[in-house]
């Protein structure tokens, strides 16, 4: 896959965005929602260069927390009522203080997770790891050696990810997979699940790579939306492997939401699909030096609600404009295809994320295996051309259209 254009692998983080406005009264509906999972970015310094890395992670951010007001954050999540804490970064594990980090959000009666490519975990790590608490770990394997190696810009990258999953069973600690499908790993999905049940992962998360940070820099290598007609009847296999294996299938954010596998693929939700967009709902997501989201994939800019560092986070929660996106959004506020939907009301154009991230507007997510199947019962499908690439900043974006033809 063509790379599009030559960038620095680990640009400099901008400082964060500082004292943003907050609404002077909190509303009912802000106090009925409640993050039950808060992910949490606690620094974006990483040890692999992945080409599909939506924050551009490598630097560490120049005014991260610092230990003391990490461990305030963890008191201020479990106030709010959060219930788990997923660690990520970058990669958690090369923040000195992580174990202390662990060690405080289970004291505070949260569930602590991480999720890590895996290049630095070692026996000693991953006894570390077990012995301060954490619960279990997501370890990243994005296809076989050659599309991982490929994907994650290190050559041994696949076999350092197998021995960490190796490392944290044997210290005690469940595992659990999570892969990015693209048009470099789809073709691997069949292996990448033996891998986990090899493994003996209780958990598999597959993620569309959406065209964000890297990925952005790589349009080709971005699944187009008539791909998801080859994709979802593949992920329905998969499930049915991963039932008899007993694996639990989890179908990210941005896989979905209607068709007529989404009630396999989502058997154990209720109603058996995923509903809307949980960005400022039921997620939040946080930054390394302390900018809070609604979601942690969106980007720093528009989507930051405000900073620790100015206002506690039940303030930022409630009072945050950027936060309350989705509390607020109706059909009137979605466009194109999605206006228009049979599943408007309930699906509210899907995952934030995508959509944003491809027309730099929310409201319109043409990665949907439903919009995708409409179409092709039209004997039309939607392709996706890249018309702004993006600058070449952590969580930047470029900017896409639709062009819409006849099936070939």
């Amino acid at each position: 896959m063509a790379s599009g254009r030559s960038l620095p692998l680990a640009p400099r983080a901008a400082p964060a965005q500082r004292h943003l406005p907050l609404a002077r009264e909190v509303r009912d509906v802000d106090r009925r929602w409640r993050p039950t999972h808060a992910i949490w970015e606690t620094t974006l310094k990483c040890d692999l260069a992945c080409r599909h890395c939506g924050s551009r992670a490598g630097r560490e951010r120049p005014d991260e927390l610092t230990t003391a007001e990490s461990l305030d954050l963890v008191g201020q999540m479990a106030e709010l009522g959060v219930l788990e804490v997923s660690l990520i970064g970058g990669e958690a594990y090369l923040r000195a203080d992580w174990l202390e980090v662990v060690r405080a959000v289970r004291a505070a009666g949260m569930q602590c997770t991480m999720v890590t490519g895996g290049r630095g975990v070692t026996g000693e790590l991953a006894r570390a790891a077990a012995e301060a608490g954490l619960q279990s770990v997501s370890v990243s394997i994005d296809g076989a050696e050659a599309a991982h190696d490929s994907l994650r810009g290190v050559v041994g990258s696949h076999r350092a990810a197998m021995a960490a999953a190796r490392h944290l069973r044997e210290a005690g600690l469940p595992v659990a997979i999570n892969t990015q499908i693209n048009r470099l790993s789809q073709a691997d999905l069949p292996q990448v699940l033996e891998t986990a049940i090899a493994l003996s992962a209780h958990a598999w998360q597959v993620m569309l790579t959406v065209a964000m940070g890297r990925a952005a820099d790589a349009p080709d290598l971005l699944l187009q939306p008539f791909d998801l007609l080859q994709l979802f009847p593949l992920l329905a296999q998969l499930k049915r492997r991963c039932v008899e294996a007993k694996v639990r299938l989890l179908p990210g954010n941005n896989i979905g939401y209607f068709g007529p596998i989404e009630s396999l693929l989502r058997s154990e939700f209720p109603g058996g699909h995923r509903g809307s967009c949980g960005a400022g709902c039921s997620t939040l997501g946080i930054e390394a030096d302390g900018a809070i989201k609604g979601c942690p994939s969106l980007q720093t800019v528009p989507w930051t609600g405000g900073n620790l560092r100015d206002a506690s986070l039940r303030d930022i929660w409630e009072r945050s404009a950027p936060l309350r996106v989705m509390r607020d959004r109706t059909v009137d506020d979605l466009w194109g295809y999605c206006r228009s939907c049979y599943y408007a009301d309930e699906c509210r154009a899907g995952c934030t994320w995508t959509g944003f991230s491809l027309f730099g507007r929310a409201g319109n997510n043409p990665l949907c295996h439903h919009r995708a199947l409409e179409m092709q019962r039209q004997g039309r499908r939607e392709r996706l051309v890249q018309i702004e690439r993006a600058p070449g900043a952590p969580f930047d974006h470029g900017l896409y259209e639709i062009v819409i033809e006849e099936v070939p």
